[in-house]
């Protein structure tokens, strides 16, 4: 439970991430660790936000939250991180943490996530992809505005995974939490207040 496999990008090339959520006794707080940058912690806490605005309609464990805190770790500490593209990883891992449902341990994803649960492009998706591709993973979700991407993958790659695009973190639960229960509240994203549509177009 709580874990899940992102796909990152370093400057030695892309690589798979393994991020781990966990819940202790506590205060409510959230605890990240891992040698994070601004961005990306700031990717994580709207994740978190997501998930916990949406707890009712996900069917989320929520109860007593505010006597536990939640740690979200991303391994080999030594090794700085950013950037906004763990969003979805964070946000399936928190969303298994709380539910108690396992994650698809032969998926792997990345992706920016807005505090609404939309799923926003982002960079270095050829390298990102041909690191899953090495370590033998062959099913990749991926944000739907980074198709064009894709034309640069090579086709022994493309012949051998399974991409998903999609453009609301909804669809990457119901793909990718084992058991989960799609119910109406969860197949559509919340409605957009006015003036949203200004703002998330806004997002990098």
């Amino acid at each position: 439970l709580g874990v899940a496999n992102g796909l990152a990008w370093t400057a030695t090339g892309g690589e798979v991430l393994v991020i781990e959520a966990l819940k202790m006794k506590g205060q409510g707080k959230l605890v990240l660790t891992g040698k994070l940058g601004e961005v990306m912690k700031e990717s994580v806490q709207a994740a978190f936000s997501f998930v916990r605005s949406r707890a009712g309609s996900l069917g989320l464990k929520t109860d007593g939250i505010d006597k536990e805190d939640l740690h979200i770790h991303f391994p080999a500490g030594a090794v700085p991180k950013d950037g906004p593209s763990a969003g979805v990883t964070v946000t399936l891992a928190l969303a298994s943490l709380l539910s108690g449902l396992k994650v698809r341990a032969d998926m792997a994803m990345t992706g920016e996530v807005t505090l609404r649960g939309k799923v926003l492009p982002v960079g270095g998706i050829k390298d990102k992809i041909l690191a899953a591709y090495r370590a033998g993973i062959h099913t990749l979700v991926l944000p739907r505005d980074n198709e064009k991407d894709m034309l640069e993958i090579p086709e022994e790659v493309r012949e051998v995974t399974t991409f998903h695009l999609i453009e609301h973190v909804d669809e990457l639960l119901e793909m990718a939490l084992i058991g989960y229960d799609v119910s109406p509240a969860n197949s559509e994203p919340p409605p957009l207040d006015e003036g949203d549509d200004a703002e998330l177009s806004a997002q990098p």
